[in-house]
């Protein structure tokens, strides 16, 4: 305990963790604008005219009020993740970055208690930043919602579900950046790979798996599932959507990225010279 303490104190020191939060306020403010639009547009679906039966199926899917609500309540996911995600990163670069990783692990000598020391640690940032988003997209939702008519949906526990999921996901892409930081010991190399890789893993997938399923089929479309930052918006649905694998598949997959980062991360921190 004293050690994950310890590590809290070391992000909690520095103006890191508040700079993050600045650049992120922003962002979440535009996805809040994006939301807004988009549940004005889903909250009268007919305006849509006549379209083919399966938009129609994805259409009433994500127009039914648990999918409106889960969408505001869990408002900013997609830059809240890699913020958390940097945070991460963080954790472990900022002992070589002020180099006092020898003194860490001359005062802690069992490394691996050290590892899952930051692996706690990020997590809790992870919690933490989770806890005070959802808090604001609670209120500012149901203001939302409430423009178009349209109720809280609080006793729906498809809502929470999505937003209990959310939380699993912030909690594990803080991991996911402990493990870049270990991979990656520069602080700016580690934070510009993690970013290019969570956007361009985003974005790329997109591109590649449409050019490979109009020359393969379909089916390769279903490989987006298996990209972290893709499984983690299928977490927060508020509905199990047409031609989509279930909710919990989101969660499995990124149990399964956590897992293996934590693994590897604790390994190579391990067998590494720290000096």
């Amino acid at each position: 305990m004293n050690l994950v303490r310890s590590e809290l104190l070391k992000i909690t020191t520095t103006a890191t963790w508040w700079v993050f939060g600045l650049i992120y306020l922003p962002l979440w403010a535009v996805t809040l604008l994006v939301n807004y639009v988009q549940t004005s547009v889903l909250s009268d679906p007919g305006r849509f005219g006549p379209t083919t039966p399966e938009n129609d199926e994805v259409l009433s899917a994500v127009s039914e009020a648990p999918a409106l609500a889960a969408n505001l309540y869990t408002n900013g996911q997609f830059f809240g993740l890699l913020v958390v995600m940097l945070l991460g990163v963080i954790v472990v670069t900022n002992e070589y970055f002020h180099q006092t990783a020898t003194t860490t692990f001359l005062t802690s000598p069992r490394r691996t208690e050290v590892v899952l020391a930051k692996l706690a640690a990020a997590s809790l940032l992870g919690f933490v930043f989770w806890l005070i988003t959802t808090v604001v997209n609670l209120i500012a939702g149901a203001l939302v919602l409430a423009t178009f008519d349209i109720g809280p949906e609080f006793g729906s526990g498809a809502v929470w579900e999505a937003v209990g999921l959310n939380g699993l996901a912030y909690l594990l892409w803080a991991i996911f950046g402990v493990g870049f930081g270990v991979l990656i010991r520069s602080q700016l190399g580690a934070t510009v790979s993690a970013i290019l890789l969570y956007l361009g893993g985003y974005l790329g997938t997109a591109i590649i798996l449409a050019t490979l399923a109009s020359r393969f089929g379909d089916w390769v479309s279903d490989l987006q599932w298996l990209v972290p930052s893709i499984a983690s918006q299928l977490m927060v649905a508020g509905t199990d959507l047409p031609d989509s694998p279930p909710r919990w598949t989101g969660a499995l997959i990124l149990i399964g990225y956590a897992l293996l980062t934590g693994i590897v991360g604790t390994v190579i921190t391990r067998r590494r010279d720290i000096s």
